[in-house]
Formats: structure tokens, sequence, C-alpha cells
């Protein structure tokens, strides 16, 4: 029997050998994830400046923080469905275009409402990039070694980020003397760069599972040819998911709700502890009696941990899995919050707080990584920009929550509270799919006519 157009070119991608255009395509997704990542990394980092400068109170702090996780939400969701229908390149490059100028707008917004306005819409296009990042890359990816490309991009583009983003902050300001100056100049450098890797990323090619499932099958081989990956030797034929026109919504909560459903559950819990904690620690650092510079370059420390857990992952995801990476950093994650919440000197809290930020990661980005596995092409970015954009948005309701509870019954019940929402996320990984380790993407979730 001759193999289909969509078997063949997820064969030769599944087995293919590193060529200068993989490590290319590579490059660049993790490029653009690296401006996605630090621009909420550093938002816990400009609190004190946005408050410092009298440009905004800490209501509208909090505010113009969740309208950024709003529109993440909104670009997390949607994009899932624009880029299955109409492909991931094109997706790609408006999402980061969206992102670049919005960031900019809002570095020179004259009021809150406008800076708002403007977070909300740099969301959206924030919001979109991260899924079809690990989407994008993941399909080029071979079987053997897609966990360690994947662990890569978030090496450069999510990892390394942590403390760049934090000592960028440090940086400007120990050099720029107004507080406002400091936070307007942190998110146009943001934008600036965002439209630089937007301008390079015009190079790269469609992926050609996509093109492969929709009907697009000679461009796919031509793709293939760029990866120095030789044509059929014989006549491929198409099957029912060969010019695919399955609405992506429907296979996501149709054929996979327990998946989707299990992701959002972990989705929420990284987001929640990553993003939510991220912004107020060294706002709870201060709270403790450390000056703001003292906050940060803490923070710093404690960031640290994200680049250590990355390469940590590029060895154990392809060696252990996905699942039990993931499950047992969860679990170590929730030991750590308590941990962190009854540390009383500065390095009891660098120590606990650098070894939970460590868990945490590793937790929340095995879990990424793998729900960016477990869905069928033409459907891949949607069921995770689905699970990933209610986690984003329920992230809008912890971060305030933190706050709320932080001020009516302490620090100790916030810690508590993150703990056993970790938990629980332990337990939902093992409910989002088959084990991916050394798998075809086509093994773990076949394409659906």
């Amino acid at each position: 029997m001759a193999q289909s157009i969509e078997g063949f070119v997820g064969d030769a991608l599944d087995n293919a050998k590193i060529s200068p255009l993989h490590v290319k395509v590579v490059a660049l997704i993790a490029a653009g994830y690296f401006f996605d990542v630090i621009d909420f990394t550093i938002f816990g980092s400009i609190v004190p400046y946005l408050l410092q400068s009298k440009f905004a109170t800490g209501a509208e702090v909090a505010a113009i923080g969740s309208a950024t996780i709003f529109g993440m939400f909104v670009g997390t969701a949607g994009q899932g469905q624009f880029s299955d229908r109409f492909g991931r390149r094109f997706i790609y490059q408006f999402n980061l275009l969206l992102f670049g100028v919005f960031t900019i707008l809002g570095a020179f917004a004259p009021s809150v409402t406008l800076l708002i306005v403007c977070r909300f819409i740099a969301g959206l296009g924030l919001g979109a990039e991260q899924p079809l990042a690990f989407a994008y890359a993941g399909e080029y990816a071979p079987k053997a070694i897609r966990g360690r490309i994947l662990a890569i991009v978030h090496f450069i583009g999510g990892a390394c980020v942590w403390p760049i983003g934090t000592a960028l902050v440090l940086g400007f300001g120990s050099l720029v003397g107004s507080p406002e100056q400091v936070w307007r100049g942190v998110w146009l450098l943001i934008g600036i760069g965002a439209l630089i890797v937007w301008v390079l990323r015009f190079s790269l090619p469609e992926s050609p599972r996509y093109l492969s499932t929709h009907g697009r099958g000679k461009e796919a081989l031509d793709v293939l040819s760029r990866l120095g990956i030789a044509g059929p030797k014989e006549t491929l034929t198409t099957d029912a998911a060969s010019n695919t026109k399955s609405d992506p919504f429907g296979v996501v909560f149709r054929l996979f709700p327990k998946r989707v459903i299990a992701g959002m559950i972990c989705f929420t819990a990284f987001f929640g502890i990553a993003i939510g904690l991220g912004a107020w620690l060294p706002n709870i650092m201060n709270a403790k009696g450390f000056s703001v510079t003292k906050s940060l370059q803490y923070t710093l420390a404690m960031n640290f941990a994200v680049p250590c857990a990355s390469l940590f992952m590029m060895y154990a995801l392809d060696k252990f899995g996905r699942k039990i990476t993931s499950v047992c950093a969860f679990v170590g994650a929730g030991i750590m919050a308590i941990v962190f919440a009854n540390a009383g000197t500065a390095e009891e809290l660098m120590i606990a707080g650098f070894i939970m930020i460590f868990f945490v990661q590793i937790a929340g980005n095995s879990m990424q990584i793998f729900a960016s596995e477990v869905f069928p092409t033409n459907a891949r970015a949607s069921g995770f920009g689905w699970a990933s954009g209610v986690g984003r948005l329920a992230t809008a309701f912890i971060m305030p929550a933190i706050l709320w509870v932080q001020n009516g019954w302490g620090l100790t019940t916030v810690f508590v509270c993150l703990a056993t929402i970790l938990v629980i996320a332990a337990g939902a990984v093992t409910q989002l799919g088959p084990e991916s380790k050394q798998k075809g993407l086509d093994e773990v979730a076949a394409p659906t006519g």
C-alpha cells in the first residue's frame, strides 16, 4: 500500500538529521520567544518603579498586569484557530508585530488608561507567541531529540530571560535617575528588539506537517528538500487528513476533552506561580524589610534557577520522559513553597526561593512541552492554545488574589494555597495524554479528517 503524503512528511521529519535550516528555525523561534517571555518576567521588577514614579497606584499596577494577562488569554486561545486553519508562519509573524508595536506605544503612554489599553493589545501578540513557538519547533524536530530541542528553545527564549530581565531593570535603575524613565525605557527596548526579530523571521518557511495536512503536499516536499531530506521514491497517496477542513476547536473538545482540561489545570498552576508570584516577589521581599535594590538583587539570584532548570530538562525529557519529570517537579515545588514561606534570613530566602523556582520551572515547562505534543497537527496550536489561554486567564485573578490573601491572612497562607495548586497540577499531568518521549508526533495524536 502506498504511503500517504502526511505519513511520508511525518516520518521524514521524525527521523531527519539536523540541518542548517533546522538550526535557523530553532534560533529564530527562540529569539521571538525571548522577547515574549522577557516582557512578562520583568513586570514584577518594574512594579516598584511604577509605584515610585507615582504614575500608577497599587490597584492600577494590578490592573496593568491583569490587562496584559487578559490580552494574553485572548491571544493564546484565539491564535490556535487561525494558525491551525491558515498556517503557522503568517500568524506567527502577525503576533510579534502586534506585540512589538504596542509595547513601544505603551512605553510612551501619557496615562494609566492608555497604558492599560496598550498592554492589553500587546498581550494579544504576547499570548499567541508561546503556543506557536513550541508547536512550530516541535513539528520540525526529530523524534529522538525533540524534548532536547524544545528544551533548548526554552533555555534560550524562556530561561535565560529571567536573570537577564531582572538584570536589565537593575541596569536601567542604576543608570537612569528617574523611576519613570526606568519602566518606560525597559518596555521601549523590548518592543524594538521584538520588531528586529520580526524582520528576521520573514525567512522562516511554513511547517511541512501543516502543509501536508492542508492539501499543500508539493510545498511540504519543497521544505523537506531545504532540510536536506530526499523526496519520495514512489507516488504518495492522500487520506482524510490530507486536505483537512476540520474545525480545530471541535477536534480538541470533541476528541481530546480530558487532555485539554488537564492542560488548563496544569497551566493555571504554572502561570499562577511563575507569573503571579513572580510579579509580587520583589514587593514581598521589599515588605520583609529589604530595599527595592536589595529585593531585585535577591530576585535576580533566585532567577538563575530558571536556566539551571532548563539545562536539566535537556537531559531529563528524553531520558526519563515528560510525565515523570513534570509530576515529581510539581510535588517538589509544592514542598519548597512551604519552606520558602517559613524562611527567616536573607540566605534562607534565597536558597529556598532558588530551589522552589527550579522545581516550578521544570514542572511547568516539562508539562508545557508535553502539552504541545498531545494534539494532532490540524488542532495542535488550538489544543495547546486553549489549555494555555485558560491558565493565563486564571493568572489574571491569581495576581490580585495573592495580594488579597497576603494582606488578610499573611504570607504563609499564600504559599499554602500555592502549594495546594501545585500538588493538584501534579495529578493533572498524568491525564494529559500518552508519554511522548522519543515518539513521532503522529504516534501521540494522528491528524484527523
